[in-house]
């Protein structure tokens, strides 16, 4: 089943990810928001885990690199430092307790998910929207 998925933080003006089409596991026409966070979370773990892990003795950008990871507001070398691959169970059961702390939204294209029974109706054009949430510290004196 393709998705299409857009992940943004909140006070930020540019997406983190903007529309990113991704293959996640069938899920029928009408799964639970928990079914859909688990499958967003198992397909980018395994894409993450896919990514190979190399060291460049003279790491360097192209000038179109660096022109086409300004639009997103941070250039990098995208090197993974961490050698250790994700464990898919873990990253799930982690996903679905923040968003039950609170810590990100969920949207399927403009209808905020409250609930992790509540059902998600897909198509091909729906747009999933992860929104990480930033709380504010604070003291009162």
């Amino acid at each position: 089943m393709k998705l299409i998925i857009n992940v943004k933080a909140a006070g930020r003006k540019h997406a983190i990810l903007e529309k990113q089409h991704a293959e996640i596991d069938d899920l029928g026409n009408n799964p639970s928001v928990q079914e859909l966070i688990t499958a967003v979370v198992k397909q980018q773990v395994n894409a993450y885990n896919s990514k190979p892990f190399e060291k460049n003795v003279l790491p360097f950008l192209t000038s179109e690199q660096i022109e086409g990871q300004t639009a997103s507001g941070k250039v990098g070398f995208g090197s993974i430092y961490n050698e250790q691959k994700a464990d898919p169970a873990k990253a799930q059961e982690a996903a679905l307790q923040a968003f039950e702390d609170g810590m990100y939204a969920v949207f399927a294209d403009e209808r905020e998910l409250t609930k992790l029974s509540e059902p998600v109706a897909l198509t091909p054009e729906t747009v999933i929207t992860f929104i990480r949430l930033t709380f504010l510290a604070g003291s009162y004196w």
